[in-house]
């Protein structure tokens, strides 16, 4: 009998041992500079959200002791019922905007900053009221109060003063996650434990300590990810689930009665009503739209893990009773599960980020300073990206304006960071890695002698959500075309999770850019010297134009190039020899691009034009194998007219789809010529923005219905003769 008696209570010891590291990650992810970043928007919304809830709430506790029939033990804890159903967590807050994936958006991002506020606002309440509560059970009650802040006060300058300065000590010795010493793990932990040991001698909280050594650890590499990634798998997957075991077995449903649970849930209801309203007040006096405050207000109303370790603790110092505590507990599950996916299928940040004539190259005035924004995971990105805005010509009567947006995955943080470096600022997020890339952006700024400016971001995010940040960037500043960088370079050699988590943002980029997308694909022609274009010899772009919205953007971007006095173009301009006279007005726009690039730009020596007249998708193959090696740099549109009979079977064979027929067939095939190839989509084209669901598969390159013999390829002839002639010419590429 006392066997399974002993082992529920050292499971129940294990269990919130587990919870006293699980406080410990989350203080060491909270970034608590975000406190003075935080604006006034932020700030308003934080308070409103804490104090409105719990007073109306307090008052509509005290409206209900005088009119309603309920036991004397509710009657005696309905007050702070009332009180702990206002409360809000940052942590929270935080784990449900990565669940929806919208920590990056405008509205996640307003979010964090005012969970932050309201948290800690929560936390300062709770802990006065957990003080005040024990000292008034307390015989010597003066003595214990002053006992209690002054263990309070010891910990929180030990935190400051000792702890601090040896964590800091310990990241100078620590250039990366992996070279982390075991002992200064050990030491950390040991250090943990005693602050906890410490608060239950004198009368706090065990789980006070813990938190506020968490908060003192800077977030993110080296030492705080380190810390993270040692402790949140175990504690989330195993000792966190033992803890709602044991919760939950303690949860007595029998003994609910009607009455109570009608009465609480009432509390819970209102205490949510005036966190929505809370938030919206203050949300639409400062210019929010009332759909996005709403949202707002969804999104701060929710509560979780925090909120029911605060019960817990409010049960032991016996505020409410066990049958309240059961309650509360259900009214969170219940709302949070009403509440989080009524947010997660209905809010769609970035519907409101549409495209528009005002955000292409083609429709942009080229007397004017044009903004182009690269998007770099890598150090061996920068030489791809220097040559491209080399190539874009920045002059006097024609500045570029670049922005750079150096990606890092999110580790050891809760929330996003989107950093922009100035020239006088060096920041503790900057990492060894990141200032070869903000010197040659530098270095490069320099030699234009202001013709361009470059202006370089870090963006610390999960792969989920790095969209967000060039969506809202591109938005904000007005950019035309969005690079981004192929997930498969020739000297970067990454696994295969990673290489496929980095062309999953390149889809949500190419899915969601409100502006013109460019995949910017090395070949094999990086250069880590000089910028080739700074050279003497003539540098070689071509154009392959078949028609469309796509085509007609990377024309206009290839004539911008065309300026630059090293480059030489050539529009090869790829015609069905089998059209019929009827054009409709998207031919009517080709004609007129490709006739203004004939009567005004081949006035300059360096501009060709070639016509290649083709009947099939084996001419198209044909012409493209020809003249590739002929380039330096390719500009292809994404996409075509699918019903094209010179395209016919094409797509179906696309080992990368992101790259379009003509930008596959390239990429794909085997040159002896090593080129850029830039694949563009115009911001326009609403076909583009439909997405590919079978885009994130790693799709092999397998042809059926096709025999391989020593005398070269057999194609069955139960195939239509079109789609047999693109098979033929997509092997002869790959041969």
């Amino acid at each position: 009998m006392m066997f399974p008696i002993s082992s529920f209570y050292v499971v129940d010891t294990f269990a919130y041992f587990g919870v006293m590291l699980f406080l410990f990650i989350i203080g060491v992810k909270t970034d608590m500079s975000l406190v003075r970043k935080t604006g006034k928007k932020a700030i308003a919304i934080g308070i409103c959200s804490f104090s409105i809830p719990l007073i109306l709430n307090i008052m509509l506790s005290q409206f209900l002791m005088v009119s309603t029939p309920m036991e004397p033990i509710l009657h005696r804890s309905i007050v702070w019922i009332a009180s702990f159903q206002a409360l809000s967590s940052f942590h929270v807050i935080v784990c449900l905007l990565a669940d929806l994936n919208i920590r990056n958006s405008e509205l996640g991002r307003l979010a964090i900053s005012s969970s932050l506020i309201s948290g800690l606002c929560s936390c300062i309440w709770t802990f006065i009221l957990f003080i005040g509560k024990l000292g008034v059970t307390t015989k010597n009650q003066q003595h214990y109060s002053l006992l209690a802040f002054s263990a309070t006060s010891i910990m929180v300058l030990f935190s400051l003063f000792i702890f601090r300065p040896l964590i800091l000590w310990m990241t100078r010795r620590t250039s990366n996650a992996k070279s982390l010493k075991e002992s200064y793990v050990c030491a950390i932990f040991i250090i943990v434990l005693g602050s906890a040991i410490f608060g239950e001698l004198f009368g706090i909280h065990f789980l006070f300590g813990p938190m506020i050594l968490g908060l003192v650890i800077p977030d993110g590499p080296p030492l705080g990810s380190a810390l993270v990634n040692k402790l949140e798998c175990f504690v989330s997957s195993i000792i966190l689930p033992i803890y709602f075991v044991v919760s939950g077995a303690k949860l007595d449903f029998s003994a609910i009665s009607l009455r109570n649970f009608v009465i609480i849930v009432l509390l819970a209801f209102f205490a949510l009503l005036w966190k929505i309203v809370a938030v919206m007040l203050p949300s639409i006096y400062c210019k929010m739209t009332l759909i996005d405050a709403l949202y707002l207000g969804l999104i701060m109303g929710n509560q979780g893990i925090m909120e029911v370790l605060l019960l817990g603790k409010a049960q032991a110092l016996q505020l409410i009773d066990k049958q309240s505590y059961s309650i509360m507990v259900l009214s969170i599950v219940m709302f949070t599960g009403i509440l989080a996916p009524i947010v997660k299928f209905s809010y769609k940040p970035l519907e409101r980020y549409t495209g528009s004539k005002g955000m292409t190259i083609q429709y942009s005035n080229p007397f004017i300073e044009l903004r182009l924004l690269a998007c770099m995971h890598y150090e061996e990105h920068t030489p791809s990206v220097i040559n491209l805005f080399e190539a874009s010509y920045p002059n006097p009567k024609s500045p570029i304006c670049f922005y750079v947006i150096r990606f890092l995955e999110l580790a050891g943080r809760s929330a996003p960071v989107l950093m922009g470096h100035h020239p006088s600022m060096r920041d503790p997020f900057t990492s060894q890695e990141s200032e070869p890339i903000i010197n040659a952006l530098k270095l490069f700024e320099r030699e234009k002698k202001g013709h361009a400016t470059v202006y370089p971001f870090t963006a610390i995010s999960s792969y989920a959500e790095m969209h967000d940040s060039v969506c809202s960037l591109a938005v904000e500043k007005k950019v035309s075309l969005v690079i981004v960088l192929f997930h498969r370079h020739p000297h970067i050699h990454v696994t295969k999770g990673e290489s496929t988590a980095i062309r999953v943002v390149n889809h949500n980029i190419i899915k969601k850019s409100p502006c013109s997308v460019g995949i910017l694909v090395d070949c094999g022609a990086m250069n880590y010297s000089v910028p080739i274009l700074s050279r003497v010899c003539v540098y070689r772009i071509g154009v392959f134009f078949l028609g469309g919205p796509d085509d007609r953007e990377a024309l206009a971007y290839a004539r911008r190039m065309a300026q630059h006095p090293n480059v030489r173009l050539t529009l090869v301009h790829i015609v069905d020899a089998d059209i019929d006279t009827a054009y409709s007005s998207d031919m009517e726009q080709d004609l007129h691009i490709v006739n203004e690039y004939r009567d005004i730009d081949m006035m300059n020596e360096r501009c060709l034009y070639r016509e290649e007249l083709v009947k099939d998708s084996l001419g198209v193959a044909s012409v493209i194998r020809r003249m590739t090696s002929y380039f330096d740099l390719i500009l292809v549109g994404r996409q075509h007219n699918n019903d094209s009979p010179l395209l016919a079977g094409i797509s179906d064979w696309n080992e990368f789809p992101e790259l379009g027929c003509l930008g596959d067939m390239i990429v794909s095939s085997d040159s002896t010529r090593k080129v850029y190839v830039l694949v563009v989509q115009q911001a326009l084209s609403s076909e583009s923005k439909m997405g590919n669901p079978e885009f994130i598969r790693e799709s092999s390159y397998v042809l059926p219905n096709m025999q391989y013999n020593d005398g070269g390829i057999k194609v069955v002839t139960d195939m239509p003769n079109r789609v047999c002639a693109s098979y033929v010419a997509r092997c002869s590429i790959m041969l």
